[in-house]
């Protein structure tokens, strides 16, 4: 069993970054694809990057691609998420959320632990 624990969101103005961490606790960490997804008020929740068990492997939701990067350090258990050129459409919360298994998915249903999320917020 994996837990997550999202931070570093905050208030940013448009064209700023961000840096997400997502830490998570268990001795299986390694063996699990780990993605992010984002909910904005009054929308679905939405996948936005996937990076795979090793970090041999990302995927991006076509609106971040060139601006946000996912990575990880399985020695620190932990998932990072940095965001650069932030828009006000980025605003969301933002959760990690864990998949154990070895088919890539960007379907939340198919991800078995998820974090509480960390507010994201870009406006002037």
């Amino acid at each position: 069993q994996v837990q997550v624990v999202e931070s570093g969101g905050g208030l940013v103005q448009p064209g700023g970054s961000l840096r997400l961490l997502c830490a998570a606790s268990g001795r299986t960490f390694s063996s699990y694809a780990m993605g992010w997804f984002r909910q904005a008020p009054g929308k679905e929740r939405e996948f936005t990057a996937y990076i795979n068990w090793n970090g041999g492997a990302t995927y991006y939701t076509n609106s971040v691609k060139g601006r946000f990067t996912i990575s990880r350090d399985n020695a620190k258990n932990t998932v990072y998420l940095q965001m650069n050129s932030l828009k006000p459409e980025d605003t969301a919360v933002y959760y990690c959320a864990a998949q154990n298994t070895v088919v890539v998915s960007f379907d939340g249903n198919d991800y078995s632990y998820w974090g509480q999320g960390t507010q994201v917020t870009v406006s002037s």
